[in-house]
């Protein structure tokens, strides 16, 4: 068995996505991985520098896998994990700096990297028309689904929101960091539309920081409706009961690499509502309500569709717990071992 490096600089971050793929993968290894990570957790410019300058030295001739959209330009001894290409495709969701860093950065490390691991056939897609690599140099490795989102007890539900502080147990639950990609500018205003159909006791509740200015651009958001709480980052041990007790969960991205939260829903045995478009039919298949993520008051039906009909809430329930079985940690691991112990062998 060859030893591997993993830059794990992303642990030091905020929960998102890209660590909670990295921790799950790290958790399945059993040490069988070196780590580094750079000491006094530098953000931003110096945490880039560390990773560019520092982490190349520090290899003695190993494999490098960096997991998390990043990595040292000249490193040719390296198999990433590119989740994304949001910085071409959207760019106007990011600041300009940070656009203008990842454009330059993420077709260089792909180009020089032995191998690229991605999430979704969707990036992969993207990957090649952005960096202009061939497509037999990526492997698509779907995340998966830790044991923990599962249907839970009502008592699980009843303690979770009460711990919130939620304004009631009827909700329609939104996960994601509130920046211009996760679409909760038109998300609000479609449930400003909608709210004098539905019971009076439903509200809609919003997980997630609002977006680092650092990184991103300002959300749109007009106007906070009635009915509307934001509960902010949430304890990652608290998440599975929030998903398992809300009437559904609306994510209606504009763009995800692969999108974890509607996954974790699924599991969890909660209906779906998705946009569709990028990588979320992909992920969702037939298991959600999907919708047009532009389309302001087909969201807001959508919404009303899932809350009035018990039938499709059940059908829906069904089949995303099918669904969801397609995904898994351990397999996810294996896979990624397999490809980073062949890019060791081939160096």
């Amino acid at each position: 068995m060859q030893r591997i490096v993993v830059n794990t600089r992303i642990l030091s971050a905020p929960l998102t996505g890209t660590r909670r793929y990295t921790e799950e993968l790290l958790a399945r290894w059993n040490g069988n991985a070196d780590t580094i990570a750079p000491r006094d957790n530098p953000q931003g410019v110096y945490g880039h520098a560390w990773e560019q300058f520092v982490v190349p030295s520090k290899l003695g001739g190993r494999l490098l896998f960096s997991p998390s959209n990043t990595g040292p330009i000249k490193t040719k001894n390296q198999v990433v994990t590119i989740h994304d290409m949001a910085a071409f495709d959207c760019p106007g969701t990011f600041s300009r700096r940070f656009a203008a860093w990842y454009q330059f950065l993420l077709p260089r490390v792909a180009r020089e990297a032995r191998h690229i691991i991605t999430v979704s056939e969707f990036i992969k897609a993207r990957i090649v028309k952005h960096a202009g690599v061939r497509t037999s140099k990526i492997t698509v490795i779907p995340n998966g689904i830790g044991s923990c989102f599962c249907p839970a007890a009502a008592s699980q539900v009843g303690t979770t929101i009460r711990s919130l502080g939620l304004p009631s147990r009827d909700y329609i639950l939104v996960v994601g960091s509130v920046e211009p990609r996760k679409n909760v500018g038109r998300l609000l205003r479609a449930w400003a539309m909608i709210q004098g159909r539905l019971p009076g006791d439903l509200w809609l509740v919003i997980v997630g920081a609002f977006g680092n200015s650092r990184v991103f651009a300002k959300a749109q958001i007009d106007s906070i409706p009635a009915r509307v709480h934001f509960a902010g980052p949430v304890d990652d041990r608290l998440l599975p009961s929030l998903y398992a007790g809300a009437i559904a969960l609306a994510y209606i991205s504009l763009y995800e690499g692969f999108g974890l939260p509607a996954l974790e829903a699924m599991a969890s045995g909660t209906p779906v509502l998705a946009g569709k478009c990028s990588s979320l039919p992909e992920v969702v298949g037939n298991a959600a309500v999907l919708v047009d993520p532009l389309a302001v008051e087909d969201i807001g039906l959508a919404m009303v569709r899932i809350v009035e009909d018990v039938g499709l809430r059940r059908e829906l329930r069904t089949a995303g717990l099918e669904r969801a079985k397609q995904y898994s940690w351990d397999e996810a691991a294996r896979k990624t071992w397999d490809v980073l112990q062949k890019a060791a062998v081939s160096n």
